[in-house]
């Protein structure tokens, strides 16, 4: 881990462990099936981006939803950013704006200046542990999910998520 990530967790006084992974296994499916992890205890850190106006720069968040449910980016997370349009940041914009990669993006050790909301949906929360990304694709944090709260503009939200309806075969 960088110091930044060990750093912020060490001041925020967060319990963690960190869990080596992979990098062909940092997806959220793989990773939980070769490690042995249930999705409900997997949470992922998702960047959305607002459609900006002319001249002005788009707002962006970081969600993080369990892997057993849908970011709702068209409706919650769309208000809360006060846009008319969200979307899914690429991955070139996801790297550019957290430094990280997809399947490793957490919320901790975000770059100096990258003051942006964490939205973490409620029923992350409701969990007893939870498995976020560890800022790299080689590594993964185990932590309650009251330390995300810890974070600074981190915030609990209603409704940012909801359940992935089951595959009718």
């Amino acid at each position: 881990m960088t110091d930044s990530f060990l750093e912020q967790l060490l001041t925020l006084d967060i319990e963690y462990e960190v869990m080596a992974c992979d990098p062909a296994l940092a997806d959220t499916a793989a990773f939980c099936a070769a490690y042995d992890i249930d999705l409900s205890d997997s949470a992922n850190a998702i960047l959305v981006a607002g459609k900006a106006r002319d001249g002005e720069v788009a707002p962006v968040a970081l969600c993080l939803v369990l892997a057993t449910q849908r970011l709702d980016v068209n409706g919650t997370v769309r208000r809360r950013l006060g846009t008319r349009k969200a979307s899914f940041a690429s991955a070139d914009e996801t790297t550019r704006i957290t430094g990280m990669q997809i399947g490793g993006v957490t919320p901790f050790g975000l770059p100096a200046g990258c003051n942006i909301p964490i939205w973490i949906d409620t029923a992350v929360m409701a969990r007893s542990r939870v498995v976020v990304g560890g800022g790299s694709r080689d590594r993964k944090l185990l932590l309650p999910p009251a330390g995300l709260l810890a974070l600074p503009y981190a915030e609990s939200v209603e409704g940012l998520a909801r359940p992935i309806p089951p595959i009718v075969t």
